[in-house]
Order: structure tokens, then sequence, then C-alpha cells
């Protein structure tokens, strides 16, 4: 190779340090909706992007998810899982919708705590899901139960819970003050400042740092005076709390608490971490990408309903993405080595 050659890939390689880390994965996200774009025409002679009642659809559905996956992000910097996300999002959109209910209701679950403020519901959702956070990380520490093992036990019993809570039935007659948090661009504005505060905490503060260090080597962790136990259940702590809010902003999107919500809801939050960047292997992750893989997921879901691709087929697809997703993270890892 010449003098000039490599001239050209040390610029190359300059420029490509100074693009940011999400640059790949933004232009995928972007080449999905052009084909989306093109294929709409070519299939229905309609415009998928333009159409402002779809994007609004696509951008409440990443709002859900993301929230959740933020969460799941962190968890999985640290090396671990977490597959209760979507269960505690059952249990904690019944529990807020039981302390949301008007005088109009039939049958409130609680007739004296009717026309609550909406912080009452709000807090108590959360809290319940700050509550199942706590019990992963303390089960995952304390006893040394995997972190699989541990969240899926969660996740049969929240949802279970929640079940047994309602007795199957749906918990509606919700006040206004309480469904307004679901409405509009609310849960895209909740999304947002979940994301920032995260992004923030994980780059700028010691907790980052810290979480990046245990999911780097945790034996190192340990060595240098990190108190892994500690983070461990602060990390899954802050998931389940995120799992808590993102069950309140639906309960209030939908007007309803139901016991069957939620399902399926952790394996879209995995795959968007995963698709955003963040590897199963530990110590890596960005709440950017996770963001990017997010929005990523619901192009691809309204999308195939946009051109109409059967929704079963469209699971058989996402679950490609998930395995495809994982297998690309586990290349790039063993390139590392």
């Amino acid at each position: 190779m010449n003098s000039q050659q490599l001239s050209k890939v040390s610029r190359f390689s300059s420029l490509k340090g100074k693009m940011p880390k999400d640059t790949g994965i933004f232009i995928v996200m972007v080449a999905i909706a052009l084909i989306f774009e093109i294929a709409g025409w070519y299939v229905r002679d309609q415009s998928f992007l333009l159409n402002p009642n779809r994007l609004v659809l696509i951008v409440l559905q990443v709002a859900i998810i993301g929230i959740i996956a933020v969460g799941v992000t962190q968890v999985i910097i640290t090396t671990g899982i977490d597959l209760s996300s979507g269960s505690i999002i059952a249990l904690t959109a019944v529990v807020a919708a039981s302390l949301a209910q008007t005088s109009d209701s039939l049958s409130p679950m609680f007739p004296s705590l009717v026309n609550m403020p909406a912080v009452v519901p709000i807090v108590a959702g959360i809290g319940v899901g700050l509550l199942c956070g706590l019990v992963n990380g303390v089960l995952i520490t304390r006893t040394g139960i995997p972190p699989f093992i541990a969240t899926l036990g969660m996740m049969v019993s929240a949802r279970g819970l929640a079940q047994y809570y309602t007795q199957g039935n749906p918990v509606s007659f919700l006040s206004d003050s309480f469904t307004s948090i679901g409405q509009g661009a609310m849960p895209v504005i909740i999304f947002l400042i979940v994301a920032v505060i995260f992004h923030i905490a994980l780059k700028h503060t010691r907790y980052g740092k810290y979480v990046y260090a245990i999911g780097g080597n945790m034996t190192s962790a340990k060595v240098s005076g990190i108190k892994v136990n500690k983070y461990l259940v602060i990390v899954y702590t802050i998931a389940g709390g995120l799992s808590g809010l993102a069950g309140v902003v639906l309960a209030a999107r939908v007007s309803s608490g139901q016991s069957s919500m939620g399902v399926s809801y952790e394996l879209d939050a995995i795959a968007a971490a995963v698709i955003g960047g963040s590897s199963l292997m530990g110590g890596v992750g960005r709440i950017t990408g996770t963001l990017i893989g997010a929005v990523i997921l619901g192009l691809i879901k309204s999308g195939f309903t946009f051109v109409g691709v059967d929704a079963y087929v469209q699971d058989i697809i996402k679950g490609i993405i998930i395995v495809s997703a994982v297998a690309v993270d586990m290349y790039r890892n063993r390139n590392k080595r």
C-alpha cells in the first residue's frame, strides 16, 4: 500500500472516529423508513411517512416500549436480563387504574377511594413497579439466582397477581386528571424526559461509571471497591420503576387497566436495546441507541401492517430480527477478542 492510499485510509479512520457512535443504526432506521415509503406507493399508492395519524401511532407505540427499554438497557449493560417488564406493566396498570376510578363506575374496586387526586394512582403504580424491581434485584444478588430465572419468576407472578387483583375483569371509568397523562403528546414527552435523565446518568455520573464497570468485568469491579450487589439492586429497581411508569402511562392512554396488558413488551424492549447497540455480553449500551432501536421496531410493525403483512408473519419476522441482532452482537464481540 503506497503513501497516498495510507493517507486516504487515515483520513477515513479519522472521519469515522469523529462520527457519532449511533450513526450506523440511524442510517438503518432511515433506510427502513424509505423502504416502507416506496413499498407504500407501490402496494397501496399511498405515502407511509406523510400520514399524520400513522406517525402519531408509531410515536405512541415507541414511547411505551421506549420507557421500558431505557430500564432494560441498564440491566443488559450489567450482563443481566429482565423478562418481567411486560407483566409488571399489567400489575401496575391495574393497581393505578383501581385507584383512579370515578364515582361514575358501576362497581369501583375501592368505593371509599373514588375521585382520588391523579398523583395517588401514579405514585402507587410506579411504587409497585419499584417494589417488583427491588425483589428482582434482591433475589439475584442475595440468592445467586441467575437474572433469567429470577425475572422469569417475577414475570409469571406479576401477571398472576394482576389477574387475581382484578379477577380477570378490566378496570374502567378512570378520572380525566389521570387519563390526561396518556393523551396527546404526553407519553412521548414522558419518554423523552426519562431518556434524557438516564442518558445523562449513564454518561456523566458515578452511577453510570459503575454500571459500565460491572458489565465490563464484575470481578474487577469488586476488586476496585465497587459495591456490585448494591448497584445491581439499584439497576433492577430502576428497571421495575420504569416498567411501572410505562404501565401507568398505558392505563391512562387506553383509559383502562387490564391484566392482559403488556404481553411480550419485555421482548420488544430487549430487542430495542440490542438493535440499538447494547451488548448481551455486558459493558456496552447507550440510551440514544436504544431510542433509535425502539423507533426501528415501531417503523417495522407499522410498516408491515401498512403494506398488508399478516400479523402472525410479523411475529415471525420480529423473532428473526431479535435473533439476528443477538447474532451480530456475538460476532462483533468475538472479533474484539
